[in-house]
C-alpha cells in the first residue's frame, strides 16, 4: 500500500534505510547493539501512526524482499526521539544538517551534484589514503595528549573515561583498555622500556572520546 506524501515541493525526504544506517552507526559508536530492520519498521509504524509517508518494497541482494519508508526530515527526528540520550543527539544533529543543506531541485541539478561528488572524490584520493596509512594507523596517543587538547588534566580524563567504562578495572596498578575499546580500533596496548602496558589512543579513539564527552557534556 502508498499512502502519499502531502504535496510540498520544498519538503526534503531520507528513506528509513538511510536513517537506519545512521541510527545503527551511532549506536555502534556509544557501544550499543544495532536495531534490525523489521523492529525498526515496526517502531516506524507505531511512532507516524495516522502521518503520511510512502511504503516501497524493495529487492536485496539475497532475493529476498524488504518495506522501506520514504520519510520526511520532521518525521525522521520523531524516530530517532526514540534513542538514547547520548545517540539521539548525534543522530539529530545529522539530520538538522540535512535539513538545512541544499538539495537539487532537478533531474539535471541532481546528475551535476552526482558529478561534482565523484570529481571531489578522486580529488582527494590521495589524501584519504595518505590520512589512513599516516595518521589512522601510525599516529597514537596518550591521555595527557588526548587531555590537552580539549582542556584537561590527563586524571580528570581517566576519571571521565572510568565512568564511561574504557578502562577494564581487572589489572591493577595499570591502566588498560576495555577489550571492546581495542576492538572498535579506538586504542592499543603498547609497552614501555620499563615492562608496563600503556594504553595508547588512535586518533580515531581520540575523535570517539571527544566527540562522547561533548554528548556527555562533560565539555563544550
Amino acid at each position: 500500500m502508498i499512502m502519499p506524501l502531502q504535496s510540498n515541493l520544498q519538503q526534503k525526504t531520507m528513506s528509513s534505510k538511510n536513517l537506519l544506517e545512521i541510527i545503527n552507526l551511532a549506536r555502534s559508536n556509544f557501544n550499543e547493539n544495532s536495531i534490525r530492520l523489521n523492529d525498526f519498521n515496526n517502531k516506524i509504524v507505531d511512532e507516524l501512526e495516522g502521518e503520511y509517508y510512502e511504503t516501497f518494497v524493495v529487492q536485496n541482494t539475497n532475493n529476498t524482499e524488504s518495506i522501506v519508508y520514504e520519510l520526511t526530515i520532521d518525521q525522521c527526528m520523531l524516530i530517532g526521539m526514540r534513542e538514547s540520550k547520548a545517540v539521539r543527539k548525534n543522530v539529530l544533529a545529522i539530520l538538522k544538517q540535512k535539513q538545512t543543506s541544499c538539495l537539487p531541485q532537478s533531474f539535471s541539478e541532481a546528475l551535476q551534484l552526482a558529478a561534482d561528488q565523484a570529481r571531489k572524490i578522486e580529488e582527494d584520493k590521495p589524501k584519504v589514503e595518505y590520512y589512513e596509512k599516516v595518521v589512522v594507523r601510525d599516529t597514537l596517543l596518550n591521555a595527557t595528549q588526548v587531555a590537552q587538547k580539549i582542556g584537561l588534566s590527563a586524571i580528570a580524563l581517566n576519571k571521565l573515561l572510568d565512568s564511561l567504562k574504557v578502562y577494564s578495572h581487572g589489572v591493577k596498578r595499570a591502566r588498560v583498555f576495555q577489550q571492546w575499546f581495542i576492538d572498535k580500533g579506538f586504542g592499543e596496548l603498547k609497552q614501555t622500556d620499563l615492562g608496563y602496558s600503556q594504553p595508547m589512543f588512535t586518533t580515531k579513539g581520540e575523535a570517539w572520546v571527544i566527540q562522547r564527552l561533548v554528548s556527555e557534556g562533560a565539555i563544550s
